[in-house]
């Protein structure tokens, strides 16, 4: 994808954990590749869909640098438009640009897109309409998010959400789930129920589910029911490994359509933000988002 023939839009959130000390560099990528560059800094939630709204239509592509939230929100706002999307990552988790292939080092981040190719990338949304990009979720996942102080994430980034998610799969908590996949229903006891865009987590450390794919036009609702800390340690080694031959605590569907409960109900986040408690719904948007991806 060419991108050096014209200007581009970057989408700075300087809240974001990394990316206020980060955008000078970015900044001097961008020069040394000989691109134009205009940044817009966001200046408060929902002011980066606002800015991409706005302004993308002039631009080659919008690059955003920030955390997750600052990334789904420009998503969201360029579904369906055709204006590709780059992301830098300047937050902590940075699950979007890890999904994708993209370097944590901002400098090497910026001359991969540049030498990227445009690709198409499902989303899912939410009952309340909140898109995503990664997963939607409640148990382990959720708890990890809610468990994580702001502290933490500070000093230590994603490594903080490690620790956290390590502990909370080692000491898990069960809850009835019943979901619904394209009319299926399917109940049973649960640690963690999530409903996954994208398999592979921390750059493919972990994979969550066999042939979870975010371009096939279809979402996984993935179930894990560890019996202790043991099966839990086991599991979590099978998906290291990428093991996933038949086993009682991990049940796969793929399908379109989503609805989950828990009894009793839990706390479910979506790409690393907390919406509430279950029930939840989600569904396919298929081929929403335009996203540079590395040229591999």
């Amino acid at each position: 994808m060419e991108l050096r023939s014209g200007p581009v839009l970057l989408l700075a959130n300087p809240a974001a954990r990394r990316a206020a000390a980060l955008l000078p560099v970015v900044q001097r990528a961008f020069r040394a590749a000989g691109v134009s560059c205009e940044v817009a800094p966001t200046e408060r939630p929902g002011h980066a869909a606002e800015l991409a709204r706005e302004r993308a239509g002039g631009y080659r592509a919008v690059f955003v640098l920030g955390g997750d939230g600052t990334v789904m929100e420009v998503l969201d706002a360029l579904a369906h438009s055709g204006i590709p999307a780059g992301i830098i990552p300047g937050g902590t988790g940075n699950l979007v640009a890890r999904s994708l292939g993209i370097p944590l080092d901002v400098e090497r981040a910026v001359g991969v897109l540049l030498r990227g190719r445009a690709k198409r990338m499902d989303l899912g949304v939410t009952g309340g309409g909140r898109r995503f990009a990664f997963s939607v979720g409640a148990g382990v996942d959720a708890r990890m998010i809610a468990e994580t102080g702001a502290r933490s994430k500070r000093t230590f980034g994603a490594a903080a959400y490690a620790l956290t998610a390590v502990r909370c799969a080692l000491l898990p908590r069960s809850f009835t789930v019943r979901a619904v996949a394209d009319g299926e229903v399917v109940e049973r006891e649960a640690a963690a129920v999530m409903v996954a865009n994208s398999g592979g987590v921390l750059n493919d450390l972990v994979t969550l589910g066999p042939g979870i794919r975010s371009d096939d036009g279809l979402l996984d609702l993935c179930i894990f029911s560890p019996s202790g800390s043991v099966q839990a340690a086991a599991l979590g080694w099978r998906l290291l490994t990428s093991r996933f031959d038949e086993h009682p605590a991990m049940l796969y569907r793929s399908g379109r359509e989503f609805s989950v409960e828990c009894d009793p109900p839990q706390i479910y986040q979506a790409d690393g933000e907390l919406l509430g408690s279950t029930p939840f719904q989600a569904r396919v948007d298929a081929g929403a988002a335009l996203v540079i991806a590395p040229d591999v």
